[in-house]
């Protein structure tokens, strides 16, 4: 597991910041008083699931910091049933909750359950995936998803030879370089971002003939993975290899993946065919998300490409501070307030920045900062 202790120091830092004027969601608001005052007030907090242990850490640090905080938190896991979200978001509504945070699982699916909060004056704020079709989303906590899809084919063209790490072409790539894509579940409203900013990251070298889609799958429907499920992405490349590669993968250089898990299933479709096993005895390139730890152990390990880094304890502070200044009737602090449309309003955002790991910044970015352990990224198991 995460460094939740060290994610808890990070929202208390967070607060402290933000009591002395800091910037942030809402800085300057967040005060000792405003804890003190928070008593027996219920903060309902809804997460997708506990197969990905970034959710269980998200779920963890935002509950501590609340607690911290004051508050009383009913956490929920929804193990990624629809069904079993919008009961739990009912419950907290039906047990007197003054704030709802969620992380939906399908983001169009909970507008009967953001009405009623409405009714009853419960704020929203929406973690890490944007809830759509309804004007009761009041505020949205999250990372710069259109970057992290640019950081993602970035990452692709980098680890094929195509551009330096900054996306600087180097001029002396090959024409005619096979790759594939893979997408997220397209009732996730991330999904959509991170196609898009890795789609515009790509088509120059796509319309130049440097990349070649071979399969031809290009279009984010053809490309997606429902609830981001490891099984359907080895599925889709073992069909991919079967139906565009012979079998065997000739040829295939690159693939572009939005998540780890996704990532593990397309490497082990890849391995199962007798590529790599490693991306120096031919193992094509393969990005990620989420800096998960069986991921970070393939990138060590020199199987993996890279993955995207979102250091989800900073944004666990975000949301707690955010959720303070509602519950102090004060208005979070957005810095950005036009990109994020949900289909009623475009929604108060609050984005952090994002970092590519690779190979030789295991260390500094993620073992020096706390977030894994150099026993973790050995082992691959989070303890």
């Amino acid at each position: 597991m995460r460094r939740i202790g060290l994610a808890i120091i990070a929202i208390v830092t967070s607060f402290a910041l933000a009591a002395c004027g800091g910037s942030g969601a809402g800085g300057g608001a967040a005060s000792s008083g405003a804890s003190q005052a928070a008593g027996d007030t219920l903060v309902g907090v809804a997460m997708p699931t506990q197969t990905s242990e970034r959710w269980i850490a998200d779920g963890k640090a935002v509950k501590e910091g609340l607690e911290k905080a004051g508050y009383k938190v009913d956490l929920q896991y929804a193990n990624d049933d629809i069904p079993t979200q919008t009961q739990q978001i009912d419950a907290m509504i039906t047990a007197g909750a003054k704030l709802l945070i969620i992380a939906a699982i399908d983001g169009t699916a909970l507008t009967s359950q953001l009405d009623n909060a409405a009714s009853k004056g419960i704020k929203v704020i929406s973690y890490d995936r944007l809830i759509r079709d309804s004007k009761n989303v009041d505020f949205y906590v999250s990372f710069d998803n259109y970057k992290v899809g640019v950081a993602q084919a970035t990452a692709l063209l980098y680890g094929m030879g195509i551009t330096d790490r900054d996306g600087k072409a180097t001029g002396s790539a090959a024409k005619g370089q096979d790759i594939e894509m893979f997408a997220g579940s397209l009732d996730d409203n991330n999904a959509h971002f991170f196609w898009n900013g890795a789609q515009d990251t790509l088509k120059p070298f796509i319309d130049d003939g440097t990349l070649v889609v071979k399969s031809k799958q290009a279009t984010i429907e053809q490309a997606a993975t429902l609830r981001w499920l490891q099984e359907t992405a080895q599925k889709r490349m073992e069909d991919l290899l079967t139906s565009t590669y012979g079998g065997k993968g000739t040829g295939l250089k690159g693939v572009l993946s939005p998540y780890d898990g996704i990532s593990r299933g397309i490497i082990t479709a890849l391995q199962g065919v007798g590529m790599g096993p490693t991306i120096k005895e031919g193992l094509p390139i393969v990005t990620g998300q989420d800096a998960e730890i069986a991921s970070v152990k393939l990138i060590a390990d020199g199987v993996q490409s890279s993955t995207i880094f979102k250091d989800t304890r900073k944004l666990a502070a975000e949301a707690v501070t955010a959720a303070q200044d509602f519950l102090s009737g004060k208005t979070p602090e957005a810095n950005n307030t036009k990109d994020y449309d949900n289909g009623k309003k475009v929604v108060p955002s609050y984005l952090l920045e994002v970092d590519t790991v690779y190979t030789d910044n295991i260390q500094s970015l993620l073992v020096d900062s706390g977030y894994w352990t150099a026993d973790e990224v050995k082992s691959g198991v989070a303890k």
